[in-house]
């Protein structure tokens, strides 16, 4: 992953209406709770507009399933696959009909067996095409209580790198061949089987694949049997374990001829890196990344790993960077190999992060699971954050949160200030608007506001928050207002204290930051930020804490030598930019200077004095500002180079919190 320090040009942002869409409770570093409040645009807010929405009804509850008893029989030459569904079911009240997911498949018979009776065949198949569902109709009422439901049905092994898909690799002797590979989220599991395919309709599966006997075959679970295929001696029938209660969406099979290098976790987990045929070797590090991160998440979160294994397969045609399926993670190539003659050091963070990421999701997606889709944020951004920690656990040296500052923060905050920014969760219903929000805002901006939260609580009390959501909600389906962390948090204690010197006053202001220029004309909601503040006595600790609630607040900082500096939001993780007094950018000139300000936060104050620059009155000053702090830097040759490209972009628009914090004098 290639990282620049303070030029990033895309971002996200802060939803900023009085509606509130969801919330995220913290307890607050004192007494009283933090409530923080992610607010949704008003319809008459002009900076976010979603295409005009399609009418949409979820699946009926009347029937839901327990178990799927899924077989498929691939042809990897034909490109269609057959399969059969018995699912053990429960109908909750009596209906004649039942209604699921369905794309691109052809059902061919269709029963219900209720438990105890007779079966009952379905008298008409009902294709919603649009809707991508199915009735089955029935010629009488099927009544409340369990049963069976038996599908025949045929698809097609599609080119789409969505559903079950084919997948052109090329073996070593140059002949080009197709593995059959699947890719469900959002909503492709219908293109593989008939389902309720909704996160929160979960159940139990059971799947059996019949592949040519020289192909790997791997799902979520461990092979529990492989024998003979009797209609055909060329196959074998490959039956796995059955999973854990889960959603369709992290369903997933691979059909294929791939090697693969092979660990174990210091808690026992079996870890495979799959990949292309000779390219065994190009798995080891990402072997390494895997086991090494298992035992942390274990740790973190105080949940174990619920599956005997789990299996990391470098795909040839995928369109995603990787798929959080549970036991089965899919990756594009070059998110998962690396060459260990060749691959350079980025390529190597790029994919112990991305490994990180998706490991994470075996708890925080797969374990919980978002009830919907518009909470996809909470699933993107924790693990999107996490990631970060847990490479910072295992790989130190790669000062990797000075990466997520250039990467993920500045991202999100570019992105936040445009006047097409649109909330950090958004409302989704009809399925075709799914794919609209895995974005940077579900992704960077989800990182970046839970970095602020976690410091402002304290890695302890945040990770106790997170063992009792994992366990109150594990199997089970979460919405955003559902995480809370634990009630006994008191937040960062300061650590600099003792020392004698003078007292400083600080008036602080906050304001809506939009590139576009000032919005007189709107309402400002007033947001609940924690604010921390170092001092040049320590640049890595944090001299003082406030919450600021209001519009304005005046905060006494003491025992500061008068020549001392101060910063603001030092490790830039709190999610707002900043607006310095001259004089007290000034001061920060010297910690520049001698490099006692440190990498992540003179990126920090760079990234914000370019963003600064968004109307033409302030030009000039602003140009001088920036020339004062480059300036600062030993490097002149570039100085005018970067100023010219920051003055370049001045009008990039952009929409954010602007936090104006000005030095009112010395007491």
């Amino acid at each position: 992953m290639s990282c620049r320090v303070s030029l990033s040009v895309i971002r996200l942002a802060l939803p900023r209406s009085p509606n509130p869409i969801a919330k995220l409770v913290f307890p607050t570093l004192r007494a009283s709770r933090l409530l923080v409040r992610f607010k949704s645009v008003s319809s008459e807010s002009t900076l976010f507009s979603m295409p005009e929405r399609r009418p949409f009804v979820r699946l009926p509850t009347d029937v839901y399933p327990v178990n799927y008893g899924l077989r498929l029989k691939p042809d990897l030459i034909d490109f269609t696959f057959e399969g059969k569904l018995e699912a053990a079911v429960e109908v909750t009240q009596g209906t004649n009909q039942i209604v699921m997911n369905c794309a691109d498949i052809d059902i061919i018979t269709a029963s219900f067996v209720p438990e105890g009776g007779e079966e009952i065949n379905a008298t008409g198949f009902n294709y919603q095409n649009e809707d991508e569902k199915v009735t089955l109709c029935f010629p009488s009422t099927l009544q409340k209580g369990s049963g069976s439901l038996k599908i025949d049905f045929v698809g097609e092994l599609n080119d789409k790198m969505k559903g079950f898909y084919r997948s052109k690799y090329t073996i070593p002797s140059g002949e080009i061949r197709y593995a059959a590979v699947t890719q469900f989220e959002a909503t492709d599991a219908r293109r593989a089987f008939p389902c309720w395919d909704e996160p929160a309709i979960k159940a139990t599966f059971d799947i059996t694949l019949i592949v040519p006997k020289d192909r790997v075959a791997l799902s979520n679970m461990n092979v529990v049997d492989r024998k003979p295929y009797p209609e055909d001696h060329s196959l074998v029938e490959v039956k796995f374990a059955t999973t854990p209660i889960m959603s369709t969406y992290l369903v997933a099979f691979v059909i294929g001829e791939y090697d693969f290098v092979e660990s174990q976790s210091s808690d026992g987990v079996t870890v495979r890196v799959y990949t292309p045929v000779g390219k065994a070797e190009q798995g080891r590090f990402a072997l390494e990344v895997a086991t090494k991160t298992l035992p942390f998440y274990k740790d973190y979160f105080s949940v174990p790993y619920p599956l005997p294994k789990i299996d990391l397969i470098a795909i040839a045609d995928f369109a995603a960077g990787a798929m959080e399926n549970w036991g089965l993670v899919t990756y594009r190539e070059t998110a998962l190999l690396i060459d260990p003659k060749n691959s350079c050091a980025s390529s190597r963070q790029w994919v112990a992060l991305v490994v990180g990421h998706e490991l994470a999701h075996q708890w925080f997606g797969n374990l919980v699971t978002m009830e919907w889709w518009t909470h996809l944020w909470l699933n993107e951004g924790f693990a999107s954050w996490i990631e970060y920690l847990c490479v910072d656990h295992c790989f130190p040296e790669y000062d990797i949160w000075t990466q997520f500052v250039s990467a993920d923060y500045t991202r999100a905050l570019d992105l936040d200030a445009l006047d097409n920014s649109h909330p950090i969760e958004v409302d989704v219903g009809h399925p075709s608007e799914v794919d609209e929000i895995f974005d940077a805002i579900s992704y960077s901006k989800g990182a970046s506001v839970i970095r602020m939260l976690h410091n402002y609580i304290g890695d302890e009390d945040f990770r106790k928050g997170m063992n009792a959501y994992l366990l109150k909600f594990q199997h089970k389906n979460a919405s955003t207002g559902k995480l809370t962390p634990s009630q006994g948090a008191s937040g960062n204690n300061n650590c600099c204290l003792g020392n004698t010197g003078f007292n400083q006053m600080l008036k602080i202001s906050q304001k809506k930051f939009c590139a576009s220029g000032p919005r007189n004309d709107e309402n400002c909601p007033n947001w609940m930020v924690p604010i921390s503040i170092c001092t040049s006595e320590d640049p890595s600790c944090t001299k003082l804490e406030v919450l600021l609630d209001q519009p304005e607040t005046t905060v006494n900082i003491t025992n500061v030598a008068p020549d001392h500096w101060l910063k603001i939001n030092p490790g830039t993780v709190g999610f707002y930019r900043i607006q310095y007094s001259s004089a007290m950018l000034e001061s920060l000139l010297p910690g520049i200077r001698d490099l006692t300000l440190l990498p992540v936060d003179r990126l920090g104050l760079q990234n914000d004095l370019f963003s600064l620059l968004h109307k033409q009155a302030d030009m000039q000053e602003e140009k001088n500002r920036i020339e004062r702090v480059l300036g600062a830097i030993p490097a002149p040759d570039i100085i005018q180079r970067v100023l010219n490209f920051a003055l370049s972009v001045r009008e990039y628009t952009h929409t954010h919190l602007l936090w104006k914090i000005g030095q009112a004098g010395k007491i």
